[in-house]
Formats: structure tokens, C-alpha cells, sequence
């Protein structure tokens, strides 16, 4: 019984965006908007079947992008997290200067960033680390301040070495924050890497993006954005099943 109301828990999202798409389907049906205003899900299906082999290439580039930044933001900010967590005075000069450097837009970054590294891949992955560092970092060091001092200090009362406490106490106590920071960070590395390929690149999703509303081919524009959403949520899934088999205890 429980399993049959978990079931049709997880149709009903599923059913609802079904609804509302062939609403939208009749609403445009009905109403005759022109297609370069609001295009019908139809249409959109249709430009994303037509250019299949141009958006798979745009989106290989987006993904490259986006994966690199990731692992990189992730040994970064795992990196950061640790210096801080085993040094106050680290975590004192950092942690303020981490927090204030969120307050500014990464769009607003994103043209200075471009001009220092150029118009290649490295700026696009040097936005993406940026983009996901934060999440990654916030959710380790605050996991980190979460374990138990009692427990820690048990362990050097028996003997343990730095690298035993870290092992058997900090590293599975941080699991669950340091996956929560990874799917958000996640879902952040597709739109960081877009960001990026909007302000100047070769390129990507973000340049079909801008060729596609210049040249008022919202159909395409739709499609690219279709991408985008299903690649994040892709990902977002991915690390929550890596989270639920690293973590079985966590379900």
C-alpha cells in the first residue's frame, strides 16, 4: 500500500506537466499567437527533432564546460573547507570574504572574467568554478562544524592520528551537507557554463541561445531551453542517486 502511494506520488508531478503542456498546446491552437511570440510545444518538439545534430554539438561543448568546472569547484572547495575547518584563523579571513563575494552578480563578473582569460574554455570553466564553489564550500564547512567534539575527542584519547579522525568521525558526519552542496552546485554548473557562452564564445548552448532570439526563432530558442532544463535535472538526479548509494543510512 505504501509503495502504491509513493507511486502515485511520483506520477502526479508527471501528470500535471502533462496537463499543462496541452493546455498550452490548445491555448496556442485557439488563440493564433504567432509562433515567433509564443510558439505551441509542437512546434518546439518539431525544431528540436530538425536540429538535433547542431544542438548535440552545442550541448557536448556546454557539458565539457560544466563537468570540468565542477570537479574543479569541488576539489577547491573541499580544499578551502578542510584549511578552515582545521584552522580558525584561515576560516576567520576567509569565511567573510567568501560570504561578500556572493553579494556580487556572476553576470557581472562573467565580462571581466572574459577579458582577463580571453574568449576560449578556460574563462567558461573559471565561471562555472566560481558559479559552484560557494554551495560546495558553505555545505562542508558547515557539516564540518556539526560533528561531535565528544566524539573526536574519545578518539585521540584512544590514539587516533588526524587522518583516523577525519576517516571514521568528520568524513561520514559531512556526507549528507557535502551532497546537499553537490546538487545544488550541480544544477548550478549547467547555468554557470551557459552564462559564460552568452557572453562570447564559439560554442555551446548559451551561443545557440543568442543566435536563436536574434534571429527571432523562438522555436529554437524553446528547444535550447528544453535542453538545459532536462540536463540539469539530469544531474541533479545523478548526484542524489550517488548520494543514496554512497549514503544508504541516509534514505
Amino acid at each position: 500500500m505504501k509503495k502504491l502511494a509513493s507511486t502515485g506520488s511520483n506520477l502526479l508531478p508527471g501528470a500535471f506537466i502533462v496537463l499543462l503542456v496541452v493546455l498550452w498546446e490548445v491555448f496556442i491552437k485557439i488563440s493564433g499567437i504567432p509562433k515567433y511570440l509564443l510558439p505551441a510545444p509542437s512546434g518546439i518538439i518539431r525544431a528540436l527533432i530538425d536540429s538535433r545534430d547542431v544542438l548535440l554539438l552545442h550541448t557536448k561543448t556546454t557539458v565539457i564546460e560544466a563537468s570540468i568546472g565542477y570537479i574543479i569547484s569541488i576539489i577547491i572547495a573541499v580544499s578551502v573547507s578542510a584549511s578552515m575547518n582545521r584552522w580558525q584563523s584561515v576560516k576567520r579571513t576567509l569565511y567573510p570574504v567568501l560570504v561578500i563575494s556572493q553579494t556580487v552578480p556572476i553576470i557581472v563578473l562573467a565580462p571581466l572574467i572574459m577579458i582577463w582569460l580571453g574568449f576560449g574554455m578556460l574563462p567558461k570553466i573559471a565561471i562555472v568554478v566560481l558559479t559552484c564553489f560557494f554551495p560546495i564550500a558553505v555545505s562542508v564547512t558547515e557539516g564540518l562544524e556539526t560533528v561531535d567534539e565528544d566524539i573526536i575527542s574519545m578518539m585521540k584519547v584512544m590514539g587516533a592520528n588526524s587522518w583516523q579522525i577525519f576517516a571514521k568521525v568528520k568524513l561520514p558526519a559531512i556526507m549528507p551537507s557535502f551532497f546537499s552542496g553537490l546538487k545544488i552546485a550541480a544544477t548550478y554548473s549547467i547555468m554557470g557554463a551557459v552564462i559564460a557562452e552568452w557572453i562570447g564564445a564559439q560554442s555551446g548552448l548559451g551561443v545557440y541561445m543568442t543566435r536563436a532570439m536574434h534571429s527571432f526563432h523562438t522555436e529554437a530558442l524553446f528547444a535550447d531551453i528544453l535542453i538545459i532544463v532536462l540536463l540539469s535535472i539530469g544531474v541533479f538526479e545523478f548526484i542524489n542517486f550517488m548520494g543514496r548509494k554512497i549514503m544508504p543510512w541516509n534514505k
